[in-house]
């Protein structure tokens, strides 16, 4: 999942593309702009306008695109706007139709909905973990032999598990639009008045643990650290924190939970006794998305799991500062949660609706120093910039961006550079996730509301139903 909604929940996913068409069939959409029902997964040669060749500049093509920022995002509503005049000087043949969506961009109940009714736009946003679905509902196209280096310049410095996550038995289905991976969020006013380091943040759950105690220690209500435990959020976590600590939630065959394990109850244990032992966790429970941000923000609390890009819902939502978070690596360090969102291509469209969407996305993006990745605009325009996220390049792209972010930024890089110096291992969320998450959440309710329960049985339990709903792929 991911944050900013499962933006988090946050949340993660997807994929897109498309496959060739006859030559008589392209010559007939090239002429009206329109996708083909005959379109699929490798059938057709592409005629001499295959997917190697250049889009068309006589092809008139309209692509209607997803998650346009609302009225209400004036800047970046504006660079929205900016960008397509900008790719219009390349691409003049192409219309660009956004579709803005009231409240959050990918809410799971409406996507699902849209893929069910084949009602999703041509470029359509997705999470890293909605590939199982989009293709099960027959949504996306292959756009392996679209996506090359020279579509993409900036391919070869895509982080190989990024594009990973897109593909299913070897074809790519999206191309990334962001990525996030969990750390350690904290309070750097509440960490110094408690008498601790904010820029050494705790690096194992023991530290957790003793850190929480002092802040907690505070009064006045303060909690030293939070956690979810309702809406699929817990389930969330609970698989960060099993990754932090070296375990995993399913198996490697992707068909039997493997969480009731000591790990799983270690992870449990620490929760139960921080929250019934220390009383470090404060009183009110059953928290999901959006709560734990609100107690941070009003400096009630010290600590939580989360992704950097809260910290911007914080400050333009919460009406926090930036100076007043920071970040470490996830505690125990073998492994963290990683998760995003990424722009699929729906399944009938045209080579050349193809071609074009690939264009627009590769220069919105995946080029640095344009569209997204054009910080000089971004802080120009009073918009966040210095947030370690997207981080989905390596090699001389990263650099570059990396110098960029610095450069412009609007906030206190250094508050990042413990998260930044110490990267850990992301790992991919568990097929059927929110299936999953939902389920667990009855464990992390169960020792957050319950100061006698059962965490042998809540994790067993859950197992059972995990296995139920694995063996129903």
């Amino acid at each position: 999942m991911r944050s900013a909604g499962f933006r988090r929940t946050r949340r993660t996913r997807r994929t897109s593309a498309a496959a060739l068409v006859t030559a008589l069939a392209l010559t007939a959409l090239a002429s009206c702009g329109t996708s083909s029902s005959d379109d699929n997964d490798g059938g057709g040669s592409g005629g001499s306008s295959g997917p190697s060749a250049p889009l068309d500049p006589k092809a008139k093509v309209t692509l209607s695109i997803d998650c346009m920022p609302p009225a209400a995002k004036a800047a970046e509503l504006r660079e929205w706007n900016e960008d397509i005049k900008t790719f219009n000087k390349k691409y003049p043949n192409v219309t660009i139709n956004g579709k803005s969506t009231p409240g959050q961009c990918l809410e799971p109940p409406r996507f699902t909905a849209m893929l069910k009714a084949k009602s999703q736009p041509d470029v359509f946003y997705a999470y890293f973990t909605d590939l199982e679905q989009v293709l099960d509902n027959d949504g996306a196209t292959d756009i392996s032999a679209y996506v090359t280096d020279t579509t993409v310049p900036a391919l070869k410095d895509i982080q190989p598990q990024v594009l990973d996550v897109a593909r299913k038995d070897g074809k790519l289905y999206a191309l990334p639009t962001s990525n996030y991976t969990m750390g350690l969020m904290i309070n750097r006013k509440l960490f110094t008045q408690a008498g601790l380091d904010p820029d050494t943040p705790p690096a194992t759950w023991e530290e957790v643990r003793a850190a929480a105690k002092k802040i907690a220690a505070l009064g006045k209500g303060i909690a030293g650290y939070g956690e979810y435990s309702a809406a699929n959020t817990g389930g969330w976590h609970f698989t960060a924190a099993q990754y932090s600590l070296g375990g995993d939630v399913v198996d490697s065959t992707g068909k039997k939970a493997a969480f009731n394990d000591d790990t799983g109850k270690k992870v449990l244990q620490q929760l139960h006794d921080m929250r019934w032992e220390d009383d470090s966790m404060g009183q009110t429970q059953l928290l999901k998305w959006g709560d734990l941000q609100k107690q941070i923000a009003s400096d009630k609390l010290g600590m939580f799991l989360a992704a950097p890009d809260d910290i911007t819902y914080m400050v333009q939502q919460l009406g926090a500062k930036y100076e007043n978070f920071g970040m470490g690596p996830i505690p125990g360090a073998k492994g963290t949660l990683f998760g995003g969102n990424n722009y699929m291509i729906k399944k009938g469209s045209s080579p050349d609706k193809i071609k074009a969407a690939i264009a627009w996305l590769n220069f919105k993006n995946l080029t640095q120093g344009k569209g997204q990745f054009d910080w000089a605009r971004t802080k120009a325009d009073q918009l966040p910039v210095g947030l370690p996220q997207p981080n989905f390049f390596l090699g001389a792209t990263k650099t570059k961006d990396d110098a960029e972010r610095v450069t412009n930024a609007t906030m206190p890089v250094e508050n990042f550079k413990a998260f930044m110096d110490n990267p850990v291992t992301g790992k991919a969320e568990p097929p059927k996730a929110q299936e999953i998450y939902k389920i667990l959440d009855n464990a992390m309710s169960g020792v957050l509301t319950n100061k006698n329960a059962d965490i042998d049985k809540l994790l067993s339990d859950a197992e059972k139903q995990v296995n139920q709903v694995l063996a129903a792929q």
